[in-house]
Order: C-alpha cells, then structure tokens, then sequence
C-alpha cells in the first residue's frame, strides 16, 4: 500500500476529497492548460527496466482519492511512493522556508505558490520541475428548481454578475469554502474579484471593488475548510441552500452520488472561472529523485491512467488526445479562464480583505472543558492556544509567545475583524459565558488582549459535564440569533475541546433529544470536536455527527494545529 505520513491530524469525519489549499494556476488558454508540462513529463525517467526508489510528496488531502492508483504504480515499478498531508498555506511556508524534507509537492495549484517564492529572500529555494497532472475547473452548481427559475439551465450567457444580482435580492444563497484554507475557495474569490472588476489583465488594488464583492460574499451561508467536507456539509445542512462554489469533479461526484434524484446544475459563467491543474512539482534535482518523478509523472500522464483518473475522480485529462466521454460532464471544453493577481501583496489584500470585510462576520463559540485533569501542562496548552489565535502567542504550550511567529497559516487562522468570539467554560457544571467582539484585528490590540487575559485567567473546576455545557451552548445559540442591526446572520459555529469523558450533568440521549427540539436556525449550528488528551473518541465523533460537524484529533499533532484548522470551518 502507498504509504502516508501526517504531518498534520486528520479530519475523522469523512475522507475528505477536497485540499486544504490556497493555490492556483491562471490558464490562458485550454490549449495552453493541455500542455502545461515541462519537457521531462515525458521522459521514462531512464531504463525502462530500473525499479525502486522512492518519492516523498508533501500532497493536499484530496489526493487520498488516487491512494488505489499509485498502488499500481508501485507494483508496476517498484518505487515508493511516501504521501505526506499537510495544508497548502502550511506547504506555502515551508516550501518557501526551505524546511521541508519532501522531494516533490503535489497540491491543487501552484500559482501563489510562486508568487510567494518570487518575494523569497533566497531565490535559490524555487521549484526544479513541475506537469499538469489532471484538471477541475471551480465552477457554480446552482438547486435544479432555482436554476430553471432563473433560466441558467444551457444558459451559457450566465455571468458572476448576474450570480451578484441574484443573491443582493436575496433570491440565492451558496456554500463555499474559506478561500484561507481551500484553493476552491480562493479560485472563487480572485475570480469574483476578477469578473466584478471587467479586467481581462492581472488584478490590482484599483481593479477590486468592495461594495460588489461585499454584497455577493452576503450570499456564503455555509462555510469549510476542504471542498469534500463542504459537499457533505450542503447535503445535510437543516436549512436550504441554494447552491455551491465548488470545484467540477466535487459537484459531478455530488450529482452521481447523494444528489443522483435532483442533481445539481452546473453553471460556467461565460466571463471565465479558475481552474486548479494540480501540479506535480520537483523541489530538487538530484538524480536520483529526478528519475523516480520522471517515472511517476510519465505513468500518471499516459493515457489510460488519464482516462482512469478521469472516471474515478471525475478530473479532467491533462494530457493531449485524451478525450472525455460525452458524460457526465456538461461542457467538453475548459471554460475561459479569468486572470489572477501579479503579485502576493495583491493576493494577500484580498484574502485578508475577504476575512475583515467581504463576507459575512463570524461567530465562534468555544466550550472548553476546565475539568481537573486539565490541570499543568493540558491548560498551558490551551491558554497559549488561544493567545496564538489572538495574535499574542506561538500555541508553543511554553506561555513565552510573544506573536512573532507569523506564518501564512497562523496570520489567516486569527481572529479576525468583526467577530464575535463567545467562551463558554465547564466542568461539573457550566461556568463562565464570556462574550468577545473584534473591532480590531491588529495585533497588540485592546479587542485581542481581552480575549488573551481571558485565557490566562482560565481556572479549574471539578467533574466533566460535556452534553450539559452543549445544551448551554445550544441555548444561547437560539437566544442570540436574531440577525444584526444590517440584517446579516453571522457564521456561527460551535468548537468542543475536552480531556476527558462526560460523567455529570445530561446525559448524551437527552442532549440529543434537546438538539433536535431546536429552531432550523439554531440546529444548523455545527459543532467541531477536539478530541485531547484522554476524551473518548466515540463521544466526539458522535457529536460531530450530530451536528452535522466533524471530529479533530489533537492527540496525534497538536492542540494548536487543530484549532488552526478549525479555523477554516468557521
């Protein structure tokens, strides 16, 4: 079997599909997508007879998908292949860093990618080889009933600008994922950005206009950190919604699966879209590395493993000549792709602006478990976690962060401007309710510090009541969630970290019981577990599935990974 190596945990929920990516490629031209490969691509890496080696590959978790295929490929040439998961920005800062001891990356795009080691100090640090392996353009599935309503059924006319006047009616809502955590998402907001501005060149500051892209973000009601999660997620949302930004071959599996009966309609809009190309990319050259990615990009672009790629993940073919069935797919050619930014500042402002401005505010709820076996190191842990989210310490666990580690991940996983962050505290009994809003995201500010001297001031209780202080937590979802002054619901969500299991208080039955009495509004609320310490994974994962969430596992990273992670789905 191919081997994995986490470098980070593990979503438990479900095997997500989706990458944790913040990557792209701007194709001008099918054409020039088609033959996006360097000269090597081709090459049989030397003697056809030569077996062994291996290739260690820092990848994005969607290709999880493809674990049966490079199977095959060991077999056929006895090279191990060694897939490490991490997330993009993470990959972004240690490709960048030069602290990574992978031969080759393998995320969804690799656009900012270079443009972040463009501004590398050392420019030694740069990418050996890259090929196209295999292409999904981000694209809009809109709810069949709507999509006739609005005449977008083989609508090829359909403009982001007429998506823009469908959701500032309130006709159309749609779930998308965080374009800090998600390449899908970050398509989608640099290709809004550039179909709202009319710009066929490279975006600048002057071509973004944020009352549009104010009003269309108005519309993202359900967010996530991966595009497979977030499939699951639109499925079983309590409330309707009305479509999704999502990558091709997300929305094609979607509609041959749990959506066969009502499939969704894909939609192309005829200004263009973004489509990732998921480069196989070479970090070194030393000979022997170089002839095992050779070999591995030479099988993955041969024409059967093209058309398998093609039928099993519903990817399109990188490979010239290799032609896809007439279905499922709706359109046989690459939309026109729409430009990215020019340079990592420009990027960076949108990303930054998207979280401070453009969508709607967040609400993070946190129930965080104070019971004695917290005690030491395990509350270090998660005070300094918490510093680390606003802005004023590393997540080290040392309580020494000073917030100079600034990493991609760390800087977009903050709290962000307009959030509200709620702190509910347990153990055998539901302590403190302390509420938060960040006016201010900069670091050192009055907003942030607040929440940091909450941290410090955590104190432990006696007993564990877990389901008791969810049914809290429940209840002043359903009291607060009136929408604000602006007539905007913000995205609410509900984090759980626990140490231990539940051994006072309700029972797992009546909070379940008490979950289902709730308004649709209040019971489309998700909660994340954070399994640590000695929590019972069964508990967790059952909670997350209960509440349409999903379980984190902080045993086998980090408390601060984990919560950074979540970070995506709030």
């Amino acid at each position: 079997m191919i081997r994995h190596r986490l470098s980070r945990h593990r979503l438990s929920r479900r095997r997500p599909r989706g990458t944790l990516a913040l990557l792209m490629v701007i194709l001008t031209t099918a054409a020039a997508a088609l033959g996006a490969c360097s000269g090597s691509a081709g090459k049989d890496g030397g003697d056809p007879d030569l077996r062994g080696g291996t290739l260690r590959i820092l990848a994005g978790s969607e290709l999880r998908d493809l674990d049966g295929l490079l199977d095959d490929f060991r077999r056929q040439t006895g090279i191990e292949v060694t897939l490490e998961y991490t997330g993009t920005l993470d990959a972004v800062d240690r490709i960048t860093a030069g602290t990574t001891d992978a031969d080759a990356a393998w995320l969804a795009s690799d656009r900012y990618l270079r443009l972040a080691l463009g501004d590398a100090p050392d420019r030694s640090r740069t990418i050996v080889d890259r090929a196209t392996t295999m292409m999904s353009p981000v694209v809009l599935g809109v709810r069949s009933e709507l999509a006739r309503r609005f005449g977008w059924v083989d609508n090829k006319a359909v403009t982001w600008a007429d998506v823009a006047r469908k959701v500032a009616t309130g006709e159309f809502t749609y779930a998308m994922t965080s374009p800090s955590s998600s390449n899908s998402g970050f398509s989608a907001l640099v290709g809004v950005a550039a179909a709202l501005a009319g710009t066929s060149d490279a975006l600048t500051l002057d071509d973004i206009h944020p009352v549009a892209l104010t009003s269309f973000f108005a519309g993202q009601v359900l967010t996530a950190g991966s595009s497979g999660w977030l499939t699951d997620a639109f499925v079983r949302s309590a409330t309707p919604i009305g479509g999704m930004i999502n990558y091709e071959s997300e929305i094609l599996a979607l509609n041959a699966g749990a959506l066969r009966d009502d499939p969704l309609t894909i939609v192309y809009p005829r200004d263009g879209v973004i489509t990732a190309d998921y480069p196989l990319q070479l970090l070194h050259g030393d000979a022997a590395h170089r002839g095992a990615y050779d070999r591995l990009v030479s099988w993955l672009r041969a024409p059967d493993v093209q058309r398998r790629i093609a039928t099993t993940t519903y990817r399109r073919p990188a490979t010239p000549g290799v032609r896809l069935d007439p279905a499922p797919w709706p359109a046989p050619d690459l939309p026109a792709q729409l430009p990215f930014p020019a340079t990592s500042e420009i990027a960076d402002h949108l990303l930054a602006a998207y979280q401070d401005e453009y969508r709607r505010p967040a609400h993070a709820i946190f129930v965080l478990d104070v019971s004695p076996s917290m005690r030491g190191e395990r509350l270090e842990l998660l005070r300094s976690t918490l510093r680390e989210l606003a802005g004023t310490g590393t997540g080290s666990g040392t309580g020494t962060g000073t917030g100079t580690d600034d990493t991609l991940e760390q800087r977009f996983a903050r709290f962000r401007e307009r959030e509200r962050v709620t702190l509910i505290t347990f153990s055998g009994t539901v302590h403190d309710t302390l509420e938060f809003t960040v006016n201010d995201p900069q670091p050192g500010s009055a907003d942030l510090a607040a929440i940091s001297a909450a941290a410090d001031g955590l104190t432990l209780g006696s007993g564990t009541a877990i389901y008791s202080a969810l049914e809290a937590a429940y209840r002043y979802v359903a009291d607060s969630a009136a929408a604000p002054a602006d007539g905007v619901a913000p995205l609410t969500s509900i984090v759980l970290m626990t140490d231990g299991e539940n051994n006072q208080g309700t029972t797992a039955d009546a909070f379940h019981s008490s979950y289902l009495a709730l308004p649709d509004a209040a019971r489309s609320v998700r909660t994340f577990t954070v399994v640590f310490g000695d929590a019972r994974v069964d508990e967790m994962r059952t909670i997350a599935d209960w509440t349409g969430g999903a379980m984190f596992d902080a045993r086998t990273s980090s408390l601060s990974e984990a919560f950074r992670e979540i970070r995506g789905y709030q």
